[in-house]
């Protein structure tokens, strides 16, 4: 069977991708079965607000696919093609992708669909822009001068956890079982950098690391 590397990207908005980690588990499943592909490793990328651009579990997924011959499968390319940074390392890899819900996209089908993305990009942020300065031009004041209160801290850290669990669903058993047959925090993190696996934010993992996952799938 064909090798195949999976790779799922989770938006932080909630319902902003309107396809969950596990539907793109499901759609992958399905299509690799319909084409025969051996998925060998899955990559998961939590895509936040201030790091749109800065994809290392994209590369990591690209250089797995490379090293192993393999074919990049993705489960939905019309939400990933609107980001033109995941479209130009795409190319740039010259590694063979698939995208489920497109099977039969080209790359001129990518190259157009990154060009428009990028132009109504640029229209809605010249919208924003003169919206805002209109608004300011009216006297309204812009933004929120409260102080976040303990209830708002406390709900960044519920979501803090919810990104992880997502992030880290497919390592959480294996971590839990390298636990169980008696190996340490640092053993376990040692195991999962040998074996290439990189924390949610592309990072090589540690004994505290291991720890915090243990804790967000002990809620």
């Amino acid at each position: 069977m064909p090798p195949a590397v999976a790779y799922y990207r989770v938006s932080t908005k909630q319902g902003q991708s309107g396809l969950g980690l596990e539907a793109q588990r499901h759609a992958v499943t399905v299509f690799a079965r319909s084409r025969n592909l051996d998925v060998i490793q899955e990559v998961i990328e939590i895509e936040t607000e201030t790091a749109k651009r800065d994809r290392p579990q994209l590369r990591a997924a690209l250089e797995t696919a490379r090293q192993a011959g393999a074919t990049l499968v993705i489960a939905k390319l019309d939400r990933l093609a609107r980001n033109v940074a995941f479209i130009s390392s795409l190319m740039e890899a010259r590694t063979p992708f698939v995208a489920c819900d497109m099977p039969d996209a080209t790359e001129l089908t990518v190259h157009i669909m990154a060009a428009l993305a990028e132009h109504e990009a640029r229209l809605i942020g010249t919208r924003t822009r003169d919206a805002l300065a209109a608004a300011k031009a009216r006297g309204a004041k812009l933004g929120s001068p409260l102080p976040m209160s303990e209830t708002c801290r406390e709900a960044g850290r519920a979501t803090t956890a919810r990104k992880a669990r997502l992030a880290y669903t497919s390592l959480n058993g294996y971590i839990r079982l390298m636990r169980q047959t008696g190996m340490s925090l640092r053993e376990i993190a040692a195991q999962l950098n040998a074996e290439g696996h990189r924390s949610r934010n592309g990072q090589s993992w540690n004994h505290a690391q291991v720890a915090r996952v243990l804790k967000y799938f002990a809620a």
